[in-house]
């Protein structure tokens, strides 16, 4: 009997381990994954004006073809007023969004525990800049146990790009300010790697760049100087910088390898449309190596975010300006294939993908000034199903013909993860 006992306890973890691979591959190993298909699309919408009401908002669509609404819009939830929506992430426990604005740097914090198809704004930090002495356009929100880890674009003193990490706890306090080390001033993404006790940053460029409209900026030369070069190594224990390694050309999206024993990540650089590796070396140190090229490098294909698969195989590289999507085999981490593209839009942005590597969903919008115009201003969601070989169209959201603006970051909401569990145990608010 003992013996049956261990090995249907055995069974059931199998089982368990191999629901739980539907989550998104690039979210905080601090973050308890969500299990079976996703239910719905939480997507940070950046407001037009004389579009709907013209405010960011956030927007929940359905993806699971099993229940209704699927690849509808379900719900949405104005901000009130145009802030630059960008980048946001989920609390440690899953119970809430924080989604932020680039421009005036307000974080909004979504309660999607108590009812996940109608996310609920109960509350908005308003003292970002204040409390964290000056940066400025929180960017990245990275889950950490009780705490949210933002990096920021930039600073209030110039505009520029010196700029910091910034720690708040899950009550929306804040609680210490980390600013980027000289000579490499500049921040975009932050990654983790718990088992290597190891944090990675990129860099992008500061507000006075980012919040002008992108052919008036790259007809400045001396702005388009004003753009980070370095990847920074850090203790993530003690927040201390270790090493700044140079990657020209803006680095921004980080994706660790998610394998044991896979001592590496990946960045893309924007400006120069190179495919980076961050490698652990046998002395612990780290060394950024330029693996591959996106597209046509002449021809600014402008790669903005990236997707690495689960088995550390796959690479997504999304590039803005040529509206396309590249596949590269990266299982040798120093080489990078590309084995499939696809037209996606006539711009392209942010590429999220399933932890069972089965569905794969783009959007539009990258910066409101820098997207864009007339009919090559497309603002969609588009979902695909991938067979490791090539995409296929599930369905897709027109945001303008919906009167919803621009789509940015997406992220995964479940149902089924909340019952009996988070909203249960912590009460519903």
């Amino acid at each position: 009997m003992r013996h049956g006992r261990l090995a249907l306890v055995s069974f059931c973890i199998a089982i368990a381990a191999a629901a739980a691979r539907a989550d998104e591959t690039c979210q905080s190993p601090y973050l308890p994954k969500i299990t079976g298909q996703e239910d719905f699309l939480y997507v940070w919408t950046l407001g037009i004006d004389g579009v709907g009401d013209g405010s960011d908002k956030l927007v929940t669509l359905g993806a699971n073809p099993a229940k209704t609404g699927y690849g509808k819009v379900v719900s949405s939830v104005s901000v009130g007023g145009r802030h630059e929506a960008h980048h946001g992430g989920f609390t440690d426990d899953r119970r809430q969004l924080w989604m932020g604005g680039l421009d005036d740097s307000l974080i909004f914090v979504f309660d999607v525990a108590s009812d996940p198809a109608h996310p609920k704004l109960v509350k908005t930090i308003e003292d970002f800049v204040a409390k964290s002495g000056g940066a400025v356009g929180p960017h990245t929100f990275y889950a950490l146990p009780g705490r949210m880890l933002i990096s920021a674009l930039s600073n209030a003193t110039d505009g520029g790009g010196k700029t910091a990490l910034v720690e708040y706890n899950n009550q929306g306090e804040w609680i210490r300010t980390i600013w980027m080390p000289d000579g490499a001033e500049y921040g975009y993404d932050v990654r983790v790697n718990a088992d290597l006790n190891r944090m990675l940053t990129s860099s992008f460029t500061g507000k006075n760049n980012y919040m002008r409209p992108l052919a008036d900026l790259m007809g400045d030369a001396e702005a388009m100087k004003r753009f980070g070069n370095t990847v920074v190594v850090w203790d993530f224990h003690t927040r201390k910088p270790l090493q700044t390694l140079a990657v020209p050309g803006a680095p921004l999206e980080i994706r660790w390898a998610l394998q044991p024993n896979h001592h590496y990540a990946f960045t893309s650089s924007a400006l120069t449309a190179k495919i980076w590796s961050v490698l652990r070396k046998d002395d612990g140190t780290f060394e950024a190596v330029e693996i591959g090229t996106v597209g046509d490098p002449a021809k600014i294909p402008l790669p903005v975010d990236i997707s690495l698969s689960a088995d550390d195989r796959h690479l997504f590289v999304s590039s803005f300006n040529d509206g396309t999507a590249r596949v590269f085999d990266v299982s040798n981490p120093r080489k990078a294939v590309q084995v499939y593209e696809k037209k996606i839009g006539k711009q392209l942005n942010m590429v999220s993908q399933s932890w069972d590597g089965k569905r794969v969903y783009f959007t539009s919008s990258l910066l409101a000034n820098w997207d864009k115009s007339g009919e090559d201003g497309e603002q969609f969601l588009r979902a695909f199903d991938w067979d490791g070989k090539a995409l296929a169209k599930r369905f897709e959201i027109d945001f303008k013909a919906e009167k919803l603006g621009r789509p940015h970051i997406m992220n995964f909401g479940s149902e089924d993860f909340y019952h009996g569990k988070v909203a249960v145990a912590g009460g519903a608010e």
